[in-house]
């Protein structure tokens, strides 16, 4: 059963919080960052890649550069830009995107349930994005950036929520790609033990994102315990930040994937070829966007297409084999395109569906030769495939919207 517990917060002040919260450090290359973060001192993004502040010829995973970024955090704490709540909370962080609101529970989680696999993961992750953010936790003493985690909904966490809406947030401000955050604190006694109880009774919790800040948190903590062997379990690097959402809330938009030639075939011969094991229909100049699953919109020459998968590829019913991301991967990508291992081949490309279908026109104009929209991957497949101890391939899944970091901060002792 999980473990997730109530913290003492570190936050923004009312005020600045607007300014502080930034989107995740891994959303941006090096240069783009330095012009986020230079946007405004205040920005998270300034502690969160403090190779900002420093010439570019300055080694992104340079000793100085975490020092810098743990000497911004507490200089923002000590001018007051930080307050630290002076007793453990739980928080409401609730997004809205185009209408849509999905709201979590901000809390730690424990690294003996990832270890256990309560916390379930669905990617495998690399060694040198976890030996970064290892570094970051380890020399700030603190998690700076969620985990996003998703459960199954239950009724009496969220009656708690509910009810605690109904008061006024310690936040409420719209970013500037329209998201609007809204942050409520869950202080009475009561609905707190009944936030914990709940949690405790649920057997089952999954990463949507952050499989690597979460690995990260995890390896702090248990580098910690190396460095307190007298530990008891109770210590704060035994948790990791975390935001928790009930899955029926969350959207996943679709992954989608561009390759840059059709691997020595002619379009003839390549549309033949897909035709074996998909049912090829064209579309003309309008942009397609699949509707359900086992079918693909393909951009090619100017056109587009409707691909369908045969009715064998439709009968699969692996939690893994039977996505739609593995669909293409296994019948097209890679027996016809050549694409074999998508983590590392070059010819590929990936775009998240919040970049749109106009995207994928642009990138075919410019750099690659043929694109594919996906239908997006579902939640419960999600889970179908954390529960079954399965890897989903890379670039499975979009989420939107995202978590904003430096609104919430978890110190480690």
């Amino acid at each position: 059963m999980a473990t997730v517990k109530p913290f003492f917060c570190i936050r923004p002040a009312a005020e600045l919080a607007h300014r502080v919260a930034a989107l995740p450090y891994d959303v941006y290359n090096r240069s783009e960052a330095k012009v986020v973060a230079g946007q405004d001192p205040l920005s998270f993004l300034n502690i969160d890649r403090a190779e900002t502040q420093f010439p570019d010829d300055v080694d992104t995973y340079a000793d100085c550069v975490y020092a810098k970024a743990a000497e911004l955090l507490n200089a923002r704490i000590a001018d007051g830009t930080f307050v630290t709540d002076t007793t453990r909370n739980y928080y409401i962080y609730e997004l809205t995107m185009e209408g849509r609101t999905q709201t979590g529970i901000v809390a730690c989680a424990s690294i003996d349930d990832y270890l256990n696999n309560v916390i379930k993961k669905h990617e495998n992750t690399r060694a040198d994005k976890e030996e970064d953010r290892i570094r970051h936790v380890d020399t700030c003493n603190a998690q700076t950036g969620p985990i996003f985690l998703a459960y199954r909904r239950n009724e009496t966490i969220y009656s708690v929520v509910e009810e605690t809406k109904k008061g006024t947030p310690l936040y409420s401000f719209t970013s500037e790609d329209g998201i609007t955050h809204r942050v409520f604190v869950i202080s009475d006694p009561a609905a707190v033990s009944a936030v914990s109880d709940a949690f405790s009774s649920i057997d089952s919790i999954y990463i949507a994102d952050g499989h690597h800040r979460a690995a990260s948190a995890v390896k702090v903590g248990l580098k910690r315990r190396e460095e307190h062997p007298d530990y008891d379990g109770t210590e704060e690097f035994n948790f990791f930040l975390s935001v928790l959402f009930p899955e029926d809330e969350l959207k996943i938009l679709p992954y989608n994937r561009v390759v840059k030639d059709l691997n020595g075939m002619t379009k003839d011969e390549f549309l033949s070829r897909i035709a074996q094991d998909f049912t090829v229909e064209s579309l003309g100049t309008e942009a397609f966007q699949p509707t359900k699953k086992a079918s693909f919109g393909m951009y090619l020459d100017h056109t587009w297409y409707c691909l369908t998968a045969n009715d064998a590829l439709q009968q699969i019913t692996d939690p893994v084999e039977s996505l739609d991301v593995s669909l293409l991967q296994d019948y097209l990508l890679a027996p016809v395109l050549g694409i074999g291992d998508p983590r590392t081949d070059k010819r590929i490309d990936f775009i998240g569906g919040i970049r749109g279908l106009k995207e994928l026109e642009r990138r075919v104009a410019e750099d690659m030769t043929v694109a594919f929209s996906m239908y997006p991957t579902s939640i419960l497949e999600l889970f179908a495939v954390s529960d079954a101890g399965r890897l989903m391939p890379p670039k499975s899944t979009w989420f939107e919207p995202k978590l904003r970091s430096g609104l919430f901060i978890h110190k480690l002792s």
